[in-house]
């Protein structure tokens, strides 16, 4: 194990941990799975179309997508509490409407949510946490990519909602949303740790306030 580094940060020194470092890699993991599961299912759907296998190993390739969002959701660093845990709970709700979709139509899972759009004021909320870390990731490290997925991806599924899009749109913004959301996967995997752990003196100081002893 190797010596914690120390860290001067806004309220004080701080140091990263062999801990700190796996939970970072932990976040990344996840992030690089549901992108590769994300571009492999995109992939099929052009491809492959409507066949009925292709649309289990989709409905397959969504729910290990989703299952490593909501990994990347329990080890990605925020300092605002709130906001993280309004993250998880739109991911939960996501997931709870998925599970409900899957078990209440006998057609293939994304199949049903092609069909009939209004499952995504459900479903949509797994996105919703989704596009809550491309714009984290906009907002901390100024990452290109995720400046263009924060609105591609409510644009695509909002507009898919209400019917507005044409088909061919539609596509292009699916594979815009694969290729970038690749992207963005494989740069988080090059970039130093560190940074993505954040100021922990921030932290400490956020829970310090929010103690019992200083409440009030």
């Amino acid at each position: 194990m190797t010596e914690p580094m120390v860290y001067q940060g806004q309220f004080g020194e701080f140091r990263i941990t062999d801990s700190d470092r796996q939970g970072v890699v932990i976040y990344r993991a996840g992030l690089m799975v549901a992108a590769l599961c994300f571009a492999a299912g995109v992939a099929l759907v052009l491809v492959q179309g409507s066949d009925r296998m292709v649309l289990h190993v989709l409905s397959l390739l969504y729910t290990v997508s989703v299952l490593a969002l909501g990994v990347s959701l329990l080890t990605i660093h925020i300092y605002m509490g709130v906001l993280h845990r309004a993250l998880q709970v739109c991911w939960l709700v996501g997931v709870i409407a998925a599970i409900a979709v899957s078990h209440g139509d006998p057609d293939p899972f994304v199949l049903t949510v092609y069909q009939h759009p209004l499952t995504l004021l459900g479903i949509g909320f797994t996105f919703v946490a989704l596009t809550g870390i491309f714009f984290k990731e906009a907002v901390c490290f100024n990452r290109l990519e995720t400046k263009f997925l924060t609105p591609l991806v409510p644009v695509l599924l909002l507009g898919h909602l209400t019917g507005i899009l044409p088909l061919a749109i539609e596509q292009g913004l699916l594979v815009a949303w694969a290729v970038l959301m690749l992207i963005f996967a494989i740069r988080k995997v090059v970039q130093p740790i560190p940074p993505d752990i954040g100021d922990k003196s921030v932290f400490e100081y956020l829970k310090q306030e929010r103690s019992p002893a200083n409440a009030g």
